[in-house]
């Protein structure tokens, strides 16, 4: 039984995967820049409440696309 707990413990003990603060300074200055991109299209450009979120959430949805495929690719390389 002892053998047993020996090698849950190592098992247990897996290094993770710390986000750097790059990488969130990265997504907080791409999460300014929608919102941005929304009050532009809806207080400047005066596209309409409806259009400029459909605008914004496009994009957010599209730079999640991208960050997930560059994701995709880094982890097979290792």
């Amino acid at each position: 039984m002892t053998v047993d707990r020996d090698v849950i413990a190592e098992h247990d003990q897996a290094p993770s995967d710390e986000v750097s603060r790059a990488t969130v300074v990265a997504y907080a200055l791409a999460a300014a820049l929608l919102v941005a991109w929304f009050l532009f299209g809806w207080l400047v450009l005066r596209q309409g409440f409806v259009d400029s979120v459909g605008e914004s959430a496009g994009a957010g949805f599209a730079l999640l696309l991208i960050v997930s495929v560059v994701g995709t690719f880094r982890r097979s390389r290792r």
